[in-house]
């Protein structure tokens, strides 16, 4: 039987790919090197930005570099692919489509989740980067699922995408006040719920803690990568 092998395809940004990592180390019920999962990390800091090049007309340059970094990881026997990015979901069918190995997808196991859970939420904030707000990739997934995706209004999203490339991608740890403000505003929405949709934001509750009312999509990745590659999760 082959080994289990998973692969990471990161860098997007560098410090998400970090925090992913352990939390892979810190789910998996494991009491020794052995028992965790043998892991290929390509922390590929070239790949363009995605909301740039999604919303700037770049798609194909940005997809051709993450097939290659993904082809590489397939190359080197991973089992299972993970991409540590929401954004870059938008390209994960295609993808797919030209590989062998199984993506985990993060934004379908995210919402899959959501809609499991006993005390499922109606009305979802959508906490994202622009690109991931504008193709629609969450907001297509739960309507499958009979949810509705909230995407902030236009001052709430700017203060979303401040956190993420002015604070978390420059090595910040991210504005409380700021995520004050965000969050207030998902509630006059009227949401019961709200999806860290942007693994920046990720780091952001790595540093602060937050409610159960955020579901951290890294977290769903996580978990679902362990499950992928045979290995229970640590219960707490």
């Amino acid at each position: 039987m082959k080994e289990s092998r998973l692969g990471i395809l990161g860098g997007m940004g560098p410090q998400a790919t970090q925090v992913f990592y352990q939390r892979i180390l810190d789910m998996t019920d494991a009491s020794c090197d052995q028992e965790h999962i043998p892991t290929l990390i390509w922390s590929d800091t070239a790949i363009p930005d995605r909301t740039a090049a999604i919303l700037g007309g770049d798609e194909e340059g940005c997809y051709q570099r993450l097939l290659s970094g993904a082809k590489l990881l397939e190359s080197c026997g991973c089992t299972a692919l993970a991409i540590p990015c929401n954004t870059s979901h938008y390209f994960a069918d295609r993808l797919q489509s030209e590989l062998a190995v199984p993506i985990v997808h993060m934004v379908r196991r995210t919402v899959a989740m959501l809609s499991s859970r006993p005390d499922q939420p109606r009305r979802v904030g959508i906490l994202a980067t622009d690109g991931t707000i504008r193709t629609g990739v969450y907001q297509r997934e739960c309507e499958k699922q009979g949810l509705q995706a909230v995407s902030p209004d236009e001052k709430t999203q700017k203060l979303v995408m401040s956190i993420i490339y002015d604070e978390i991608k420059k090595g910040e740890t991210g504005s409380r006040e700021k995520f004050a403000l965000i969050d207030r505003a998902l509630r006059e929405k009227g949401c019961d719920g709200a999806v860290l949709a942007c693994t920046e934001l990720s780091v952001y509750r790595s540093y602060h803690g937050l409610p159960a009312f955020y579901v951290d999509a890294m977290d769903v990745l996580a978990r679902e990568s362990i499950l992928s590659c045979g290995r229970a999760l640590r219960t707490v």
